[in-house]
């Protein structure tokens, strides 16, 4: 199942489970992977930033690959950025062979001019062939490199591989209507747009034209309504979902917790056996845990699947 321009939806982030001593809980990859089909995916993406990756060695990375290709039955995206090209190259061919769907690339953060940007993307599919679909990882606001609308334009056009961008600008409403508009006027050939940044701006990007949502909030099945009912044309009740998730998508925001806050929450609903993460780490005190609990209570009395 490779990706391709056409694929919508939603693609969960996907977290790596460990056990408390820091090993890979496969056996809470395969109960993940359940969890996020259950919860209405049409594709996942494993490996990003948000997975810990860089805390993996390359033959972890694989070994989660190709265990969660197995046991999916939707496109899976693997992050195989890295900091030189030999290890991007032999992760992207493995997991490509095992059955991934396409690969997503994040610019290093020493990239500052566009024809830095641009030339990094080139050189990378250079690297990894042209026949593997890509996805471009623009997130500004921890890689600190900032690609405008005609640097992602001139990427896509100068790279058919690439099918997809993973839009995690902030404010990033208005490049979305860029892009967009690039295409009505014939400038930038169909691809797929999908956005992070935790969900916190999903309800109007929808409404901006992006194809669906790739992030890690731990309530994708919240995430697949809200994109349901706005290409539905039911504009206030997928915002009335939609804001009453809100308090708990900004409390994940933090810096430094979210992942923690994620992983907390996707063990209360039996996603993961463990909320453990791998050193270096910040865990949750007991305060934090009282208040998340808080606010999935009062998510619970409009959705009932945070009664966890």
């Amino acid at each position: 199942m490779k990706l391709d321009r056409t694929a919508s939806g939603v693609f969960p982030i996907a977290v790596t489970p460990f056990t408390p001593s820091g090993e890979i809980d496969f056996a809470s990859v395969d109960r993940m992977t359940d969890f996020y089909l259950e919860s209405g995916a049409t594709g996942i993406t494993i490996l990003g930033i948000m997975g810990e990756a860089p805390k993996l060695d390359g033959a972890e990375s694989l070994a989660v690959a190709e265990r969660v290709i197995r046991r999916a039955n939707v496109p899976i995206i693997v992050g195989v950025s890295a900091p030189g090209f030999a290890a991007m190259r032999s992760l992207a061919r493995g997991v490509m062979d095992a059955g991934a769907g396409g690969v997503m690339i994040a610019p290093p953060s020493n990239l500052r001019t566009d024809d830095q940007i641009t030339g990094y993307y080139r050189q990378a599919i250079q690297a990894i062939g042209d026949d593997i679909p890509f996805v471009i990882q623009d997130y500004p606001l921890t890689l600190t490199v900032v690609m405008t609308p005609k640097v992602i334009r001139q990427i896509v056009m100068d790279n058919p591989s690439c099918v997809m961008l993973k839009h995690e600008d902030w404010p990033g409403l208005e490049k979305i209507t860029t892009l967009r508009g690039f295409q009505r006027d014939g400038t930038l050939r169909p691809l797929s747009i999908l956005t992070g940044n935790g969900g916190l701006f999903l309800d109007f990007e929808m409404e901006r034209g992006v194809d669906g949502s790739m992030t890690g909030y731990a309530f994708p099945d919240m995430l697949v309504d809200v994109v349901r009912l706005s290409k539905a044309g039911k504009r206030d009740a997928a915002h009335d979902l939609f804001d009453a998730h809100l308090p708990l998508i900004r409390y994940e925001q933090q810096q430094g917790v979210g992942l923690a806050v994620r992983k907390y929450v996707l063990q209360k609903r039996g996603a993961i056996a463990h909320d453990a993460q791998r050193a270096p780490a910040a865990g949750l005190t007991t305060a934090a845990k009282t208040e998340i609990d808080y606010l999935l209570a009062r998510v619970a009395r409009t959705d009932k699947r945070a009664a966890v």
